[in-house]
């Protein structure tokens, strides 16, 4: 067994700041890491940041930014700023906005004394290969791992702390590159659950064995009939697995 634990993380996909922080408040001690994406950012805007801030929690601004490199920059550096212990830029925004992230961040630290991970966004979990290959352009299924793997030789390049992969690319990344490359796998779903809109899943268990840092949980948790049971079914099967 490694020294690497499997932290996971709650995505609050919620149209309201109330709706966020009761899911919050209900877990309590059980969960110290959020998720706050497109949806609930562009409804509550940094303060719902500041209030999770505020109960103790770590926040995982996951806004995907894919934009030039000096705005990409500014967005990183605000997050940083304004407590993001991590966020995500697309990889296929390429080498120098990822970098331009990257760099962006590691002055935030310096500066503000916030430290921010930056990962890079591989391929998307909703995404099958005829998906992929339609939005890459090819005449064929694409294989997601290959994608997966080429993009992360970039964003490492790059200079970023790690990637988003699907929890079945993520071994093949952690066996390349090494124990130092930080590691998130969003769609996460215990055994038995709806695989809603993902289509390349895995359980929390199957995730820390593939060597993920990190896994993302949302409905399994927060659209369960009882949340806390929810979240300690996640943290047993955690404690279990063989990461």
């Amino acid at each position: 067994m490694s020294s690497r634990s499997t932290t996971p993380i709650i995505a609050l996909d919620r149209s309201t700041a109330a709706d966020a922080l009761a899911v919050v408040d209900e877990l309590g001690e059980l969960c110290r890491f959020y998720k706050v994406g497109n949806e609930l950012f562009t409804a509550a805007g940094p303060a719902v940041v500041r209030d999770l801030r505020a109960r103790g929690a770590r926040v995982f601004l996951d806004l995907k930014f894919h934009d030039i490199p000096n705005t990409v920059a500014h967005g990183v550096a605000n997050a940083a700023e304004l407590g993001a212990h991590l966020v995500t830029v697309h990889a296929a925004g390429g080498e120098a906005m990822v970098r331009a992230a990257a760099e962006a961040a590691r002055r935030a630290a310096g500066e503000h004394g916030m430290s921010c991970e930056v990962l890079a966004v591989t391929v998307l979990t909703s995404l099958t290969p005829s998906e992929l290959a339609s939005a890459w352009g090819r005449s064929g299924p694409v294989d997601a791992m290959d994608e997966v793997l080429r993009l992360t030789e970039l964003a490492m390049r790059a200079g970023a702390n790690g990637v988003v992969c699907s929890g079945r690319e993520a071994a093949p990344v952690r066996a390349r590159f090494g124990a130092e490359i930080r590691i998130l796998v969003p769609g996460v779903r215990p055994a038995g659950s709806s695989r809603d809109d993902q289509a390349r899943v895995v359980t929390p268990a199957d995730a820390a064995a593939a060597g993920a840092n990190y896994i993302v949980v949302g409905r399994p948790v927060t659209a369960a009939p009882d949340r806390r049971q929810a979240m300690d079914a996640i943290l047993a099967e955690l404690r279990h697995s063989p990461s």
